[in-house]
């Protein structure tokens, strides 16, 4: 079953919303308690900072059948060729199937970055290795306060040229 990738309309922000709750709850449970995940949620894709973020960076959605089944949050290239990657995030059911790196490389084709950084939750295994598996590499280990919660976080780089 194909996919299209397209940059996200205002329409899509109830189902981008949906596939970052479940995508996360799937991806941190047991290792961020779960009422910090929600309201961690319903902060950052809140109707008004996903509008926020629609003006202010570069959001990808993967379609299949006409719905949304994940997306790619970038933020805009700086003068130095550097872009941050917030979020790739898909339906758990849509995960292993070549939808995120879809994600990952229109993202590329369309920014041109000479580097992209990111983080990752050291526990978070599937993100890692698909990270790795990308040419991304750990750059930095840190511990991280997220809503009184301490994550151990790796910061990632993918330098493109």
């Amino acid at each position: 079953m194909g996919f299209v990738i397209r940059p996200m309309k205002r329409k899509d922000i109830t189902r981008v919303r949906d596939i970052a709750k479940k995508s996360w709850h799937d991806t941190y449970n047991g290792i961020i308690p779960i009422e910090i995940q929600n309201r961690f949620l319903e902060g950052a894709y809140s109707e008004k900072n996903m509008k926020y973020r629609m003006k202010r960076s570069y959001i990808y959605i993967a379609e299949k059948e006409g719905e949304a089944v994940g997306f790619a949050n970038f933020s805009p290239i700086s003068q130095e060729g550097y872009v941050e990657l917030g979020a790739i995030y898909l339906y758990p059911s849509q995960q292993g199937i070549g939808i995120g790196s879809a994600l990952l490389h229109y993202g590329v084709n369309q920014l041109h970055p000479r580097e992209i950084q990111l983080n990752v939750e050291q526990n978070n295994l599937k993100a890692l290795n698909f990270y790795k598996s990308k040419g991304f590499e750990i750059i930095k280990d840190f511990h991280e306060n997220f809503d009184g919660h301490l994550l151990n976080t790796y910061r990632m780089s993918w330098k493109l040229d």
